[in-house]
């Protein structure tokens, strides 16, 4: 949370395709650099001692660069042409907003910067090579090195050729998938802002009587989606000025310009130039990340899901996979301890009041959409069930059995009008049965 906007930098790095190629780049020219400088510091005897250099003249060097050269250009053209096609066949299939997991796939970067590596290194070592007689010089540690980049590509090739073939299968998505939302859920529960009080202290908390009418609205200046939210930053300013602030956002909101982002009391204490430091505490861009949007990652999921149970796919055990998945998650998520909305100081003074993101919220995001496009379904409407009676043991807050009771009902509501076989709905409603029972024991 401290470092949010670096947090942003990162992340748009990460799911570029220059920036990787870029620093392999600038490591090969310094290579170039460095092994010619090697060969220019060499004595000429010495290249006849070590038989494992390359030691041809000036035309069979410049033969040997030109082909890597041109080799590596062709081969870096097909491997781009691959991952376009893997990266329509993504978003064809399985929803654009994958995409960003396809171009974060450091496996694609290294490959494309390996290739465009050798090709650089290569035309770096080819200019140096001299054929004047009286001055012929010729890169023999260079040369060697190109030669060794060639054949470290070939392995490189043939891992991308399996690399791709396994990405785009759906199992692996799916996996890839969950694991950031994992990491997602890692990085924002609990949170650790200021002090958080109990469930049963933070009951007797409260704003104010007149935190509405003498408090000042921080609005966004632009729009676009809450990225991250730097709440060390907004509770250190609340320190400093004596103030109370309330968030009335979370990241994954999108935000029309001018609409309020929170509130800070009193407004006798607030000026524009504070004002602006505490609406640069929150980053927006124009798309959905998984920095602090855990809700993100769920939708990727859900989207996935979707897609699979539209008649034109028809692909109900990938549907099942991602239930699977988002079982998986909420079962991690209902042992995290959900962070008080109340936020205190080190002097036990009410500073901000935080929006959370509850199980319940996330509980909804991962099944609404699912419940409702695979309600026809059975072999679906039987894994949600499933999974809600898997997920049960796992939560000890009666406000998230309250989520999953309720979700269960839904789902064997929507069934019973949905499915005409009689014997299809006897069984989803004996697994409905089972999954009361398991919300009801705990």
């Amino acid at each position: 949370m401290k470092y949010a906007k670096v947090g942003k930098l990162w992340n748009s790095l990460n799911s570029s395709f220059w920036f990787v190629p870029t620093l392999m780049v600038g490591l090969a020219l310094a290579l170039s650099f460095f092994s010619i400088s090697i060969d220019q510091n060499l004595e000429p005897n010495i290249i006849g001692n070590v038989s494992w250099l390359y030691s041809l003249g000036p035309s069979g060097s410049r033969a040997v660069l030109s082909v890597i050269a041109g080799s590596m250009v062709s081969v870096a053209t097909t491997a781009f042409s691959i991952t376009i096609v893997a990266l329509q066949l993504a978003s064809s299939q399985f929803g654009p907003r994958l995409l960003r997991n396809f171009m974060q796939d450091t496996g694609n970067q290294v490959v494309l910067g390996t290739f465009i590596s050798t090709f650089v290194y290569s035309l770096m070592v080819l200019r140096t090579v001299n054929e004047t007689e009286g001055s012929e010089f010729v890169p023999h540690v260079a040369v060697t090195c190109a030669i060794v980049l060639a054949i470290a590509s070939i392995g490189v090739l043939i891992y991308f050729l399996h690399h791709a073939a396994a990405s785009i299968q759906v199992d692996n998505i799916v996996h890839h998938v969950g694991s950031d939302l994992k990491d997602a859920i890692n990085r924002r529960f609990p949170e650790t802002i200021g002090r958080g009080f109990t469930d049963s202290e933070a009951e007797t908390a409260r704003l104010p009587a007149d935190f509405n009418r003498n408090s000042y609205p921080i609005n966004t200046k632009d729009s676009g989606y809450i990225q991250a939210i730097n709440e060390g930053q907004l509770m250190q300013i609340a320190k400093d000025h004596n103030l109370i602030l309330q968030v009335r956002q979370h990241p994954g909101r999108f935000m029309v310009q001018g609409c309020e982002l929170m509130r800070v009391f009193p407004t006798a204490n607030v000026t524009k130039p504070l004002a602006a430091q505490i609406d640069q505490a929150f980053v927006l861009g124009s798309k959905r990340t998984n920095q602090q949007d855990v809700e993100f990652s769920v939708n990727q999921l859900v989207e996935i899901a979707v897609r699979a149970l539209s008649p034109g796919v028809n692909d109900p055990f990938t549907a099942i996979r991602c239930i699977d998945q988002l079982s998986a998650t909420l079962c991690q998520l209902a042992q995290r301890d959900i962070p008080s909305p109340y936020r205190y100081d080190d002097q036990d003074q009410l500073r901000m009041m935080a929006l959370p993101l509850t199980f319940a919220d996330v509980t909804d995001t991962a099944f609404n959409q699912i419940r409702q496009y695979g309600r026809s379904s059975v072999a679906v409407t039987v894994r949600l069930l499933e999974a809600i009676a898997a997920i049960a043991p796992f939560t000890y807050r009666s406000a998230d059995r309250t989520a999953l009771r309720r979700q269960a009902q839904m789902i064997n509501h929507s069934s019973q009008d949905a499915i005409a076989e009689d014997l299809d709905r006897q069984d989803i409603q004996k697994q409905y049965v089972e999954a009361i029972q398991a919300i009801e024991e705990f």
